[in-house]
Parts: C-alpha cells; structure tokens; sequence
C-alpha cells in the first residue's frame, strides 16, 4: 500500500535535505516533482493543485528558520495537508441510541462488498456487541450462500429468504429480526451491479427510505484508482453515503483513491481491507496513514494490532518467568510464534519510523517458513537443552541440525537470534522494577 508513492516522496525529500538552506527556487522544484509524483499515483488533478497551493503557501518563509532545517519543516507541512486531503482526524462509525444500529454496505459488483461485511461484522462482535447480517442480494449466483458460510465461520446469524426476490421485503424482515432479537447491530448486504444503473440505484433508494439505516457506507475497489472516485461520487450523489471502506489496499494500489476520495466527496474513509481475511479490516485514520506514505512509520496502529493479536495471558506469564528465571527456548519459539500473528514481516517493518526500502526488500525476500524452521529446531533438543542453551556445544548442535533437517549454520543463527532477544527482555525487566 503506498510503497511506489512512498518511495518517490521521499527520494524528492532526500533531495532537499542535501541542499542545506533552501531557497525559493528550490522549493518550488520540489513541489514540482511532488506534483508529479501526486499526479503519477492517480491523485486527483484539482487536488494536487489545490494541496500544492496550500503547502507552497505555508513553505514561504522556510530558508529562514533556524531551529529545525527547512527541509524538515517542509516534510512536515506537506504531511499536515495530507492529513487534511485524506480526511483530518478519524471517523467512527455512528451508533444509534436505540438498537440497532442499521449499516447498509452498497457497492459495485466485485469490489469486496459482501466480504466487506463480514469482516465488519467480526470487528463489532469483537467489541461485545450482537450482530446480524441480512443477506439483500437475489441476483447474484450464491451470494446467499456465500454470506451464510461466513457467518457460520464467525458465529454470527445470518437472515436471508429465497423464497423472494423482494429486497425491500427481505430487508425490512431482516431488521425486524433483529430488533427481536435484541441484537446491536445489523448488517446489510446489499445487490451490486457491473456499473451504476438507474434500476440498481433506485432499488438502494427503496431499502434505505424502507429501513432509515444510520450509516450508508460505500464500498470501493482502492486499485481502480480515480475509477473508485468517480463511483464514490454518483452513490454519493443518488444515496448521500455516511462514508467508505476502500478495498484490496494490500495490493499495488498506486493510493489516488484514497488521496482523492475525501477531497472530492467529502465523505470519510472509515475503513480500508487489507487482505481477504475477515480480520484484515483497519480503521482509517488520516494521520497515521500520511504518517505511512511519509515513511514515518505508524507506529500506534502496530501497537493496537498487537494487543488485538498478543494471547494475554501467554505475554504476562512470559514477562513474569523473564523477570525471575530469565527466557529459555521455549519462551523464544513461543514469543516468535506471537509475532507471526503481526501479519508479513515487511508490512510490520512498514510501521515503524526510518524503515527504507532496501530493509523492505530484504524483509519481502525473508523465508516464509522461518518460524517452522525455527519450530523444527527447538523441538529436536532436549528438555534440558530448551531450558538451558548453554548446554548446546558443537557436537550436540551438530545433532540438532541433522534431527531438524536445517543446517548447523541456522541452529547457530538461531541460538545467536535467542541471545540478543533474552539479552533486550532482560533490560526491559530491569527498566519495569
């Protein structure tokens, strides 16, 4: 996500920060080349002028600070404007004060939507709060069983009817039933088309005058770049949408979508998918994604994902046994186990500050497999070796290797990797007393 963007941004930065002082002259080339590279990532045109009027207006004046180099003052206007051009601060999604709460997912055929759903539907579950899905498209081949099969996986009812092909019928069961279930939150999914046609438009209509959903989210392919954004707006414009879940952002979008959305609809960003898991949905939020493309990391965001991810229990027993007996191997394999959790080692590197791309390409090149290796290892030494590495001399790593199938140059990395980690547990212990 962002990656090319990101990469030009900064190498145009990179350049500035050689100069020392920056002049006028200086400035205005280096939002020249940040125009083009806004314009190469499918940025609206209107909205790259626009943001480069507002930076270049705020850059007046830089060559004579003195405490912070102008180089770094620009970096930090242009990441203040592209928090406003992707939308300010985070929106939440809004919750009626009298159950439940009626989301309505609309979009183009193929763009995630009926996944989308689902996905959203585990995300409120997994905040306490009962959820149904409401399965509102009769014209696509085994959408109903496609939804019905992720709400088994999750555990979360859905209502559907075959018997009909009355949509608004459907959705007005659909919410009845859940009212009388008590449920907090229902989730419809509703039909897309291959393209906005008046019919599907006016049946949108239909459902949402018949419900009176709080929150008409759109969503958008994030590849289709500019695609996505004039779709954005003809929903917009036939439904007054609430806000937008851009899909697929894991892949190679060039980010114009999401640079372009809010700026043209005015309507919020409120999620983005990640992958094609049904936990791979994140909340949007504006600074930490500018945060992202400037490569200055996000690192709130790794944060959260670790505390949804990390088994608490396991860390706490962890941190305790580090604390008075120090971390054997087994700890290791277990610690490194809940790190794999995080998701591809490049898309964790991502997040944190000063990550270039070179480290990226080494981190995508990583074996996929390391942690059964590592796994394969830990399990063909003894107890006693688990518990105490010290024990492990040349002969006995020899055996190791053979009874892994790894290399003994691995089980040595492997051993050198254990030490440098007990070594950073032990000083955080230390730091905590």
């Amino acid at each position: 996500m962002f990656t090319e963007l990101s990469e030009k941004l900064e190498a145009t930065f990179a350049k500035l920060r050689g100069r020392g002082v920056l002049t006028e002259a200086d400035i205005k080339d280096g939002l020249r080349e940040v125009r083009r590279v806004l314009l190469e990532a499918d940025v609206s045109f209107q909205l790259t002028r626009e943001f480069l009027e507002r930076v270049e207006k705020r850059a007046v004046g830089l060559a004579q600070l003195k405490t912070v180099s102008p180089a770094q003052q620009l970096v930090k206007i242009v990441y203040d404007e592209l928090t406003v051009m992707l939308g300010e601060r985070k929106e939440g999604l809004k919750m009626s004060t009298l159950p439940p709460t009626v989301i309505m997912m609309v979009g183009l055929q193929g763009s995630g939507k009926t996944t989308t759903a689902a996905k959203l539907a585990r995300r409120l579950k997994g905040e306490g709060r009962a959820v149904r899905l409401v399965a509102a498209d009769v014209y696509r081949p085994a959408a109903i069983d496609q939804l019905e099969t992720l709400g088994k996986d999750l555990g979360v009812p859905v209502y559907a009817d075959r018997g009909t092909t009355d949509v608004v019928g459907i959705v007005r069961a659909g919410v009845e039933q859940a009212r009388h279930e008590r449920d907090r939150v229902v989730i419809l999914d509703t039909a897309g088309r291959l393209q906005i046609d008046e019919a599907m438009m006016d049946e949108l209509r239909r459902v949402k005058e018949a419900v009176k959903p709080d929150e008409i989210l759109l969503v958008a392919d994030g590849m289709t770049g500019q695609d996505a954004v004039r779709i954005a707006q003809g929903f917009n414009d036939a439904l007054g949408v609430t806000g937008v879940v851009l899909t697929k952002m894991d892949g190679d979008a060039r980010g114009g979508a999401a640079l372009s959305i809010y700026g043209i609809t005015r309507k919020p960003i409120k999620f983005i998918g990640v992958g094609e898991k049904t936990d791979a949905l994140e909340e949007f939020h504006p600074d930490r994604m500018a945060g992202r493309i400037l490569q200055q990391g996000d690192v709130l965001t790794l944060v959260e994902r670790a505390q949804e991810t990390f088994d608490a229990d396991e860390s706490k027993r962890l941190e305790k046994k580090v604390r008075k007996e120090g971390m054997d191997l087994q700890d290791f394999l277990g610690a490194m186990k809940q790190m794999q959790k995080l998701g591809p080692l490049q898309n964790v590197l991502k997040m944190l500050p000063g990550v270039n791309a070179k480290m990226l390409k080494q981190a995508s090149q990583a074996d996929p497999k390391r942690i059964k290796h590592a796994e394969a290892i830990v399990l063909s030494m003894t107890p006693a070796e688990r518990k105490t590495p010290g024990l492990l001399n040349g002969s006995r790593r020899s055996r190791v290797a053979k009874g892994s199938g790894r290399p003994v140059s691995e089980v040595n990395r492997l051993l050198e990797q254990f030490r440098e980690m007990s070594k950073m547990m032990k000083r955080m212990a230390q730091k905590q007393r």
